[in-house]
């Protein structure tokens, strides 16, 4: 047996995210399923019918579990915190959106959730799928949807599944799984920089960089201001990275694994999360 009644999942080879400490449940089902709709891009509503551009019908077993967000916190503090449980147990983001990106929050409540309580704002949710495969060769899958509704509440979504040996994941498995991050480093300053960051982030910083032959790749992006060229605001982005990796080398990760790309402001990212001053950090295996 896979539950328990209020608990989730209990003999889960993979565990499911500890629940954001600031929410209370509300709902808890069962999925037992031959053909579970799971997206992984945008969704779009075309004749009523569903249309995303990579989607798939899986045998799932899961649970499902609706939580309201308390007064006090929101829902991009439950976004980050199911984002950092997922990163820290090594799972695959298959696919995250933001915002009007994920397509209509009507149809992720009512047509793909089957919560009403989700339909909230196109322009206040996220939606996030990741992925990782057990040491039976199962493939898991954790959903996390949020959105903020007209009358102000928030609400998280979170399915955990199995599914089968060999079952076939979109995106799982592949190369990217080599591919640890980004953890968004948001910066100030100019001669000395404040960084951004949470514990939680620098030790899964560290850990990712433990395993033998990883790089750690710091991509340093910078906002153009109105009175600075574009050579200053790549210098200033520059300096930030060299800035960072010094924090780095303190925490134990030695400066030849560390690599720098500068972009500046010169790549534009459309996800509301990863805009201005920051520096992304990943963590490439071997």
């Amino acid at each position: 047996m896979f539950f328990s009644a209020g608990s989730g999942l209990v003999s889960a080879q993979v565990p499911a995210p500890e629940p954001f400490p600031d929410s209370d449940l509300v709902e808890e089902i069962t999925i037992d399923s031959p053909g579970h709709l799971v997206l992984f891009s945008p969704v779009r509503e075309v004749n009523n019918q569903i249309r995303s551009a990579t989607m798939a019908r899986l045998p799932v077993k899961g649970v499902g579990q609706l939580h309201e967000v308390t007064r006090g916190a929101n829902r991009e503090e439950a976004r980050d915190h199911y984002l950092r449980e997922l990163q820290a147990r090594g799972a695959q983001i298959l696919f995250q959106c933001s915002g009007r990106n994920c397509g209509r929050s009507n149809v992720w409540a009512n047509q793909i959730f089957d919560q009403s309580n989700l339909y909230g704002r196109d322009s206040n949710q996220d939606y996030l799928v990741a992925g990782s495969i057990d040491q039976n060769g199962k493939p898991w899958l954790t959903l996390v949807y949020t959105v903020t509704r007209g009358n102000q509440r928030e609400y998280v979504w979170v399915e955990h599944l199995v599914s089968p040996q060999g079952t076939d994941i979109p995106g799982l498995g592949n190369e990217s799984a080599r591919i640890k991050g980004p953890i968004i480093v948001p910066w100030q300053g100019s001669i000395t920089y404040r960084f951004d960051w949470t514990g939680s982030d620098r030790r899964l910083i560290n850990d990712w960089a433990g395993d033998e032959g990883a790089r750690v790749i710091l991509t340093a992006y910078s906002q153009l201001q109105e009175d600075e060229t574009l050579e200053e605001s790549m210098e200033r982005a520059e300096a930030a990275a060299n800035s960072l990796t010094q924090v780095l080398v303190k925490s134990g990760v030695s400066e030849s694994q560390q690599t720098i790309i500068t972009v500046g402001p010169t790549v534009v990212i459309p996800n509301p999360d990863r805009q201005g001053d920051r520096v992304e950090v990943m963590v490439i295996t071997r």
